[in-house]
C-alpha cells in the first residue's frame, strides 16, 4: 500500500497554528487596538477586523525572502518589507521561522537570540517556540492593523550564539480575514 507523507513544514505549521487557537480566541490582538503611526493619515472608520474581536487564526500566510542562517556567531539585521496593496485595511502579524535542515541536526531556541527593532529604537529579544526542529516568534503578540497602501518594515537582529548553524530563516505575513 502507497504511503503519503506530509512535508515537516506544513506539519509544523498546522500544530503551531493549532497550538495558538485557545490562547488567540480569548486575547485582543496587543498592537492591533493602537493608535496609527504619526505619519498614517486618520481613518473615516474602525476596520471591520478591529470593531469586533479579531479572527483567531490567519487565513493565508506571505512567504518573503528566505535566506540561510548565518554561520558565525555575530549579529545579523535581517530586513523585511510588506505592503498592503488591498483597498482596505488589513489585520496582520509579521512572523520569522528558523527552519532546520530536513535531516537535522534540528535548532533549538537556546541557540540563538532573535531581537526586534522596537518603536522606541531599542532592540527587544523575542522569545522562540519550537515544533520539529522549527523555531518561530509568536503572531498573536504581533497583530496590527496595516492601513490600506501603508508598508510595514520589520528589523530582526539574529545572533548564533553556540555552534554552526544550518538552516534557513523564513519571515512571513499571516493575513486575517
Amino acid at each position: 500500500m502507497p504511503t503519503r507523507t506530509i512535508p515537516r513544514r506544513v506539519l509544523v505549521l498546522t500544530a503551531a497554528t493549532l497550538a495558538v487557537l485557545p490562547a488567540a480566541a480569548l486575547t485582543a490582538p496587543a498592537r492591533a487596538a493602537s493608535a496609527p503611526p504619526a505619519s498614517a493619515p486618520p481613518a473615516s472608520a474602525p476596520p471591520a477586523a478591529t470593531a469586533g474581536r479579531a479572527p483567531a487564526a490567519p487565513v493565508r500566510f506571505v512567504d518573503l525572502p528566505e535566506s540561510a542562517l548565518p554561520t558565525d556567531r555575530a549579529p545579523h539585521e535581517i530586513t523585511f518589507m510588506y505592503r498592503n496593496d488591498n483597498r482596505t485595511d488589513q489585520t496582520i502579524a509579521p512572523q520569522v521561522l528558523l527552519e532546520s535542515p530536513d535531516r537535522g541536526p534540528y535548532l533549538s531556541p537556546s541557540d540563538f537570540r532573535l531581537e526586534l527593532l522596537g518603536t522606541d529604537g531599542h532592540w527587544h529579544t523575542l522569545p522562540l517556540g519550537n515544533q520539529t526542529g522549527t523555531l518561530y516568534t509568536s503572531l498573536t503578540p504581533a497583530k496590527l492593523v496595516l492601513h490600506s497602501g501603508h508598508t510595514l518594515t520589520e528589523s530582526y537582529r539574529l545572533t548564533v550564539l553556540h555552534g554552526p548553524a544550518r538552516g534557513t530563516v523564513e519571515p512571513r505575513i499571516a493575513i486575517y480575514a
